[in-house]
């Protein structure tokens, strides 16, 4: 194949298992990223610069066939707290990505969005998302070019950042034998596993997704309370569980996130995908051996008190 991709944010969460599937599948990948990938492959190209820097983005673009574009600012805490922040990063860095496709003939241009774009919840994270997406499809309408936006849902599993509410549910565990929520649980989340949402983005390059509008999450609604439970009973119910009372919980959709009315999507869900159980148990284990690596917890078995 050795079609030409750079991927935008590759060096993250979510980017860092869609550039794996990219080089599995065949594409000569390209990671831009403002840090060097812990997950770098031998046959994978690293440029490592700011997603700000509009001549290293043009330069990086020349010569790729699609663009996968990750790179945000994706903590609603932060956004909320950096406004200016997020409108460079997440706003900016699109239109300078954008007009690289233009000038150098991109095939497509992939964007990580959200489901929050939906509703009234997720403060800057969810606006700038917004207006990205009204962006880009001026960018289709005046200057043809070929788009799908990606709208994810609650991603967990390997590689997570601090935030990732499932991996920080389990460092609690695994530390202090408690889990509090800001909220009272009874919030719905499809959480779907980051491999799965990379296979499925991957896939997204296939003729038929062009110019669309795709969400991708889990197969079955869950509540967090309903989760913790999961996470207590793999923990043979010694884990504490605590709701607090907190405005924090303002910032996030509860049962839909469906209130503002974007561009229709299509749902996309893969025919094989990976098991919760299974997928957070395969965390705990993950995130037991890099706390007992930094020192942070000391060796023991981590499913008892």
């Amino acid at each position: 194949m050795n079609e030409r991709v750079v991927v935008f944010g590759g060096s993250g969460f979510l980017g860092s298992h869609v550039s794996d599937y990219l080089t599995d599948s065949g594409y000569s990948v390209l990671i831009y990223d403002l840090n060097k990938s812990k997950y770098l492959k031998q046959n994978q190209e690293m440029v490592i610069g700011d997603i700000l820097d509009k001549e290293l983005i043009q330069s990086t673009i020349k010569g790729c066939k699609y663009v996968f574009h990750f790179a945000a600012v994706a903590d609603i805490k932060e956004a909320q707290e950096n406004p200016v922040k997020t409108v460079e990063v997440n706003i900016l860095s699109t239109a300078y990505i954008l007009d690289a496709c233009r000038k150098h003939n991109v095939s497509r241009f992939l964007f990580g969005s959200t489901i929050y774009v939906y509703s009234n919840y997720g403060s800057f994270y969810r606006s700038s998302k917004q207006a990205c997406e009204l962006i880009i499809e001026n960018y289709h309408d005046i200057y043809n070019i070929d788009y799908t936006i990606l709208r994810y849902g609650s991603l967990y599993g390997p590689r997570a950042n601090k935030f990732n509410l499932i991996n920080k549910v389990i460092t609690q565990a695994l530390k202090d034998k408690k889990i509090t929520r800001e909220g009272n649980g009874q919030e719905l989340r499809e959480y779907i596993h980051v491999k799965d949402a990379a296979k499925a983005s991957v896939k997204m390059l296939d003729d038929g997704y062009s110019n669309s509008n795709i969400m991708i999450t889990g197969i079955q609604a869950m509540r967090i309370r309903d989760f913790f439970v999961m996470v207590n009973e793999i923990f043979e119910n010694k884990i504490e569980i605590e709701y607090l009372d907190s405005k924090e919980l303002d910032k996030h959709y509860n049962i839909t996130p469906y209130t503002f009315k974007p561009k229709v999507a299509t749902r996309y869900q893969l025919k094989n995908y990976h098991d919760l159980g299974q997928g957070v148990l395969d965390q705990i284990h993950e995130i037991y051996e890099n706390l007992l690596a930094n020192g942070e917890i000391e060796k023991s078995n981590p499913f008892t008190k």
